[in-house]
């Protein structure tokens, strides 16, 4: 048994290194399509979604044959005053200049928090159904989702950070808490 976690393919918001957030529920780029039809990906028997339309048009692309189960919690994080905009458009700004340096540890002024977004992304994973021992469940959902699991039940232990993936990859993720890299 083994939990897939992929993050969505690329919209066009990801192509311009946009916060696209909760508040912005784009659609695939055509070459979002594109690179997740050229990926293979685990056969699983059961699919979670976040409720964003980027990983529900994901999950139909990789997994077009399993129906996916939406869970609300696993929506992107609140990017409030920060949404949608790139760091082109958002340096020189003192909010956003006090986020980095923080290290992304204080709120997206008008937005959450990312231990907030961490908490509540684990807590929806913690309350999935187990996965049945010769069963694999994947999990579509956003990159901050992603490690925020990853950072409470990955064996090395690493932070947050360490987890960055980039769209359409992810982490097969053991029940020991053992993990490899999927299309990285």
């Amino acid at each position: 048994m083994s939990w897939i976690l992929i993050r969505h393919g690329l919209t066009e918001g990801n192509l311009q290194k946009r916060y696209v957030g909760s508040r912005t529920d784009e659609p695939l780029c055509p070459e979002g399509i594109k690179q997740l039809k050229q990926h293979q990906y685990p056969t699983v028997q059961r699919v979670y979604t976040s409720p964003m339309r980027r990983c529900l048009e994901t999950a139909a692309v990789i997994y077009p044959n399993v129906s996916a189960r939406i869970i609300p919690d696993f929506r992107e994080c609140d990017f409030g005053n920060f949404e949608y905009k790139n760091y082109t458009e958002l340096n020189g700004r003192e909010d956003y200049q006090a986020w980095i340096d923080s290290g992304g540890e204080l709120p997206f002024p008008g937005g959450e928090s990312r231990k907030e977004f961490s908490a509540r992304s684990l807590s929806a994973f913690r309350s999935l159904p187990a996965c049945s021992e010769n069963e694999d469940c994947a999990l579509i959902v956003h990159g901050g989702t992603i490690m925020a699991i990853m950072e409470a039940m990955a064996i090395p232990q690493g932070n947050y950070y360490d987890y960055q993936i980039k769209n359409g990859s992810g982490y097969i993720l053991n029940e020991d808490g053992s993990y490899k890299g999927i299309n990285t």
